[in-house]
């Protein structure tokens, strides 16, 4: 495991310890979140965000607590808030943080006492344990400790008394609520009691709110206070939960989340790599439950923390990357047929709305990506009962796609290609739509979309020989397709064409969706093509951290992901840097090569980003120019999931050869 490390040099610096983030998940869709100094920056933060209608419905209950101590007579302010006009503040007792797998540790130096704190979840519950303890002092430690509580979406945030939370006496703790949908949050502990406490906690500023141009001024109930004395050695356990039971034995609630990362890690028998384990545990931070009909158990993953939801294309695009090299088949069989459940016209959802609602199936990629993901999960473990039970689904994907289905995506029997889209519609992955405004038009024929057609109808002829079935029409098909992928060729500039058959005609702008004609186990270029294109992205997209998705001497090239959100939709595909893409470069990188070094440093700033933005994890986007910043989600599935594939493939030696 990489000892992800923070000294007092850095904890006590604002500009460090202010913006690095911590994260830590439930599998069910919840989550707890913040920064090395406590200062919460976004809405997100705070110490449980329940998810009550799993895997969404995802609401902030405990935000925060308040933590003061008196040793050997001296009083020590734990807290670093900060409000509406203060500068970023810092907890100057810090003296190291760290991560014991994904648990955030803190260690503050007070005179000759050393505190500890850490903060986990109970995997399957809205539970967050925080545990307090004395490694060493020589005198007794009197805790006083002030939980700040709210009940409110975790897009928001809250004015003074718009959720006035009703706070009760219980057993152990407290009962605080309502909270959304009749649940309440319980407020426990394992050796001292909390007491009501009235009042606010008013001006919060959000920087990062700020930043992104959202409402950033928030406002916290205080709604409990525990004071208790601790010797050396002893400790403090405090639960959050919406849950109707929680344990408050300190020993078996920490048991729990070790046994579960160990045992997580224990199935990768292919490397002992350090490197690894940690994505491996980041890896698994996306993948939730999804009830299915009847409350049967499905599986989906959370494209990204904090906002996202459970998205199609996010999680066929992650699914191998986050289940191969983990050696999780189990959770991939449950994800592909979780989303085989929500197939309606030949398409998989783009995405489950957080209210709940009907999915939306607004997507042209999505669904290719599904065959995708199961020729790479058939590849890995041959399972040939899963690739048998899915076939008639994808038989009649197929047939959908050729006789036409949503937003006019369909096969255009004159070129063998899909078309997809209108003018006002955006169905790729470069999606932004706002107030009417579609930001990257791309209907007709996207690249992309015709690259992974080719690449279905192949893998689709596979599974057709595999399981014994007439695999011809499967053939013919692909055959037109990679005839029809010439008319993608952009002579003048040596690459591909990012459209075609649009609105206005063939569109030469240079962007990185031409990649995966190259990455795409079936390419329907030439040798020569291939590396042309691969030249091309390295040229004007690529960066230390992944791929820009527009070349910077494009008059529309945004250099910076800030602002409004009008701002951000516009700069979102318009120069931004992916860093998933750096797995689609890398696998071309390396088919063109076989230079297993040269493709592994492409990876090792990634690598490097573990220790920045949140910790451990890997950020959706970063700007386009250096610095490059990162951006966005700080945790994205597919970020991580493409990093550790393409570690997995070049140390397993597999290379995608059509």
């Amino acid at each position: 495991m990489i000892v992800l490390t923070f000294g007092r040099a850095l904890c006590t610096e604002p500009a460090i310890a202010g913006n690095r983030e911590w994260l830590i998940t439930n599998g069910i869709g919840g989550y707890a979140a913040g920064t090395i100094a406590g200062t919460l920056t976004r809405s997100y933060h705070g110490l449980l965000v329940a998810a009550l209608t799993p895997p969404l419905g995802r609401v902030l209950t405990l935000a925060t607590l308040d933590t003061y101590v008196n040793y050997l007579g001296q009083h020590y302010d734990l807290t670093a808030h900060r409000h509406v006009g203060q500068p970023s503040p810092v907890c100057r007792w810090l003296e190291r943080w760290w991560r014991d797998g994904t648990t955030p540790v803190w260690e503050y130096r007070l005179a000759d006492a050393l505190l500890e704190r850490r903060i986990w979840m109970m995997p399957g519950a809205n539970t967050t344990y925080i545990r307090y303890t004395v490694q060493r002092a020589s005198a007794p430690l009197t805790l006083r400790i002030d939980a700040l509580a709210t009940a409110r979406d975790h897009h928001t945030v809250s004015q003074i008394g718009d959720i006035p939370l009703q706070v009760e006496p219980m057993t152990n703790g407290l009962r605080i609520g309502p909270i959304a949908g009749g649940h309440h949050l319980r407020l426990l502990s394992d050796r001292a009691t909390f007491v009501p406490l009235g009042g606010w906690l008013t001006d919060l500023y959000l920087a990062i709110e700020d930043e992104r141009g959202q409402a950033a001024i928030d406002n916290l109930q205080r709604i409990g206070r525990l004071i208790v004395t601790l010797a050396e050695g002893e400790s403090l356990l405090i639960a959050a939960t919406t849950e109707s039971m929680a344990t408050l034995d300190s020993a078996t609630a920490w048991q729990q989340r070790a046994d579960y990362e160990a045992a997580l890690l224990r199935r990768i028998d292919w490397t002992d790599d350090p490197i690894v384990h940690q994505l491996a545990l980041a890896a698994d931070q996306f993948i939730v439950d999804r009830p299915l009909v009847e409350g049967s158990r499905g599986r989906t993953i959370i494209a990204g923390y904090p906002w996202f939801t459970d998205w199609g294309r996010d999680t066929m695009i992650s699914l191998p990357g986050l289940t191969i090299p983990t050696r999780r088949p189990e959770i991939a069989a449950a994800v592909l047929r979780t989303f085989a459940h929500f197939v309606d016209r030949g398409m998989i959802p783009n995405r489950f709305p957080d209210e709940g609602t009907v999915p939306e199936y607004n997507t042209a990629d999505a669904t290719l990506w599904f065959f995708e993901a199961i020729r790479a999960h058939h590849a890995a473990y041959a399972d040939d009962e899963l690739l048998a039970e899915l076939f008639p689904l994808l038989a009649d994907i197929i047939d959908w796609h050729v006789r036409g289905t949503r937003d006019r995506i369909g096969l255009d029997w004159g070129d063998g290609l899909l078309r997809a889209g209108t003018p006002t519609t955006q169905l790729t992955w470069m999606d932004v739509r706002v107030r009417g405004w579609v930001v990257t038009p791309r209907s007709g024929k996207p690249v992309e979309i015709n690259a992974l057609w080719y690449n279905t109808l192949q893998s689709m002829a596979s599974f057709a020989h595999r399981l014994g079935k007439p695999a011809e029409s499967y053939e013919a098909m692909a055959a037109a397709a990679r005839a029809g992928f010439r008319r993608f060729w952009y002579e003048d500039g040596q690459y591909l064409y990012d459209v075609i058959d649009g609105p206005r005609g063939a569109d030469p702008t240079l962007r990185p969706n031409q990649i995966f004609a190259v990455s795409l186990p079936y390419s329907p270029l030439t040798p020569e093509q291939q590396h042309a294109v691969v030249q091309a992205c390295a040229r004007s997209l690529l960066t230390s951290v992944g791929l820009r998705s527009l070349t910077p001497t494009h008059p529309d090239y945004a250099p910076r992901y800030i602002g409004s959100l009008l701002h951000r939709d516009g700069a979102y595909h318009q120069g931004t840097v992916w860093a998933w893409l750096i797995g689609p470069f890398a696998s071309a990188f390396y088919r063109l090569t076989n230079d297993n070094a040269a493709t592994r440093r492409l990876l090792l700033p990634l690598i490097d980003h573990l220790a920045d933005g949140c910790i451990g994890t890997i950020s959706e986007i970063f700007d386009g120019d250096p610095p490059h910043h990162p951006r966005g989600c700080f945790a994205q599935a597919w970020s991580v999931a493409e990093v550790l594939r393409v570690w997995y493939d070049l140390s397993t030696h597999r290379s995608v050869v059509e």
